[in-house]
């Protein structure tokens, strides 16, 4: 999981590299897939099934703009320009397993409160991962990331939510981005690696899906921050398995 983890955080390395004014979704596109073809590895988005959309992903990258939350699909009528926000969320399946990775980029100057949302996107992110520890439970990674983001006056996507990894892209337990009482509470132990992923909202938390079944956007077209990292419980703490 360590080398699909790097594999994942050198492709966004690179996408980050490339985005900018001018540059479309598409572009992105076709230089992860050489990246992953050059490396090995295979897209895990790529052909994945998704039952709410009643069909399976075409691309290897999520591509969403401004207002979109997740899912957002690459297209070469997608062309950055000044004052958007990118996130860029991708995988890969290398010898067997996974690794996941999401970062959010601005393309030129953005204004204030969008570079706020981005960095405390990336803050509670950080804080969660300081929970990933043998003997807290999963309400603790939860809670610091809702603390974190309500505290600086935005709202947490609840649609959306991070997850188990390993040998499949998507593994239990469930991970959201705030504590709901009557979701499952496990203690985490030695080994479990999980895909943290705040997404958060400059405005109200309320998400809808596009006619195309696979971008979420805010319902109040407000943009949204959306970072991830691939984080296993060791003996000597967080192990951030997608950043050097």
């Amino acid at each position: 999981m360590r080398r699909s983890g790097l594999l994942v955080w050198e492709i966004l390395r690179g996408l980050e590299q490339m985005a900018a004014e001018g540059v479309s979704t598409l572009d992105l596109e076709t230089a992860a897939e050489r990246m992953m073809k050059d490396a090995g590895a295979r897209p895990a988005f790529k052909g994945y099934y998704v039952q709410a959309a009643g069909d399976t992903y075409r691309y290897a990258l999520c591509t969403s703009i401004n207002d979109e939350i997740v899912h957002g699909m690459p297209s070469a009528k997608r062309i950055l320009k000044k004052g958007d926000i990118l996130s860029i969320d991708t995988g890969v399946q290398l010898d067997g397993y996974y690794g996941d990775s999401a970062t959010t980029v601005a393309i030129g100057e953005v204004g204030v409160e969008t570079r706020k949302l981005m960095r405390v996107t990336q803050e509670s992110l950080e804080l969660a991962i300081q929970q990933v520890r043998a003997g807290n439970r999963l309400f603790d990674i939860c809670g610091s990331v809702e603390r974190h983001v309500t505290a600086n006056g935005f709202s947490i996507v609840r649609e959306y939510v991070g997850h188990g990894i390993g040998t499949q892209l998507h593994e239990e337990p469930q991970i959201p981005n705030y504590i709901e009482r009557k979701n499952e509470n496990p203690r985490l132990k030695e080994g479990m690696v999980l895909a943290i992923e705040p997404m958060v909202n400059a405005g109200k938390p309320d998400t809808r899906v596009l006619k195309d079944k696979w971008t979420a956007v805010t319902r109040d077209g407000s943009y949204s921050a959306h970072f991830e990292h691939c984080v296993a419980v060791t003996s000597n703490g967080p192990w951030v398995l997608t950043r050097p």
